[in-house]
């Protein structure tokens, strides 16, 4: 059973996720709108939000950027919930920290699905995920938080999810259409640089440590299997 905040405006949707959620065991919250859905959040603690976009007080998207910087619902796995499907829309999704990325009007049977799998994998990784100290690199996975030279970074939920990937599968090549899949969700066979971009601001923010993501020309980038032996940025 899972803790679960529906931040929805729309009554009908509410009492259908109200519902089902139950029907599967959940403990549901309900907020119409953002401001008491991020007080809702801050007392409950939940353990997912699922979020509208389109609220009548605040935009969905400072819900999310809100309770990703606080350190009380950093944690919780956000999915939003919106009728916009563009590409672009789910990049600034997962960009500010959304976990997954749902289309009005959406199948409720794959909802609960989605939503399922999302709380399997977060468990997962709570229980069996440890730190990360790599040469100047330190990572704290459970409080997403960054450190390198003992300095603490700050990284977006895309940034730390990005950098965990990599070194998670360091030494083995991700091409650029792997990281858009795993890392923002997006299965397409586009030409992009979204993950150059990201990748590139990540470098700047890890400083020396930077150097631990390299690049393999033509196919993607890798995280470095030994500190000492990494050659950092080709181009």
């Amino acid at each position: 059973m899972a803790r679960i905040l529906v931040i929805e405006d729309e009554p009908d949707i509410q009492q259908i996720l109200d519902y089902n959620l139950r029907e599967k065991g959940h403990k549901v919250f309900i907020a119409g709108k953002g401001e008491e859905g991020l007080r809702l959040a801050r007392e409950k603690r939940p353990d997912l939000v699922l979020l509208d976009l389109m609220l009548p007080d605040i935009p969905g998207t400072e819900v999310c950027k809100t309770l990703k910087s606080d350190p009380l619902t950093r944690n919780a796995q956000v999915v939003m919930l919106t009728a916009k499907g563009e590409e672009i829309d789910r990049v600034v999704g997962f960009e500010l920290g959304a976990d997954d990325y749902v289309v009005k009007p959406f199948s409720v049977r794959e909802l609960l699905l989605r939503v399922q799998a999302i709380l399997r994998r977060s468990q997962g990784e709570q229980e069996a995920a440890p730190g990360i100290n790599f040469g100047s690199l330190r990572v704290d996975r459970e409080a997403h938080r960054v450190w390198a030279n003992e300095t603490e970074l700050e990284l977006t939920a895309l940034e730390f999810k990005l950098l965990v990937t990599l070194y998670d599968r360091k030494n083995r090549v991700q091409t650029r259409a792997a990281l858009l899949s795993d890392v923002w969700g997006i299965d397409a066979d586009i030409t992009t640089r979204t993950v150059d971009t990201h990748v590139k601001r990540l470098r700047e923010k890890l400083g020396d440590a930077g150097a631990y993501i390299e690049t393999v020309r033509g196919v993607g980038y890798r995280f470095a299997d030994n500190p000492e032996e990494a050659t950092g940025a080709a181009g």
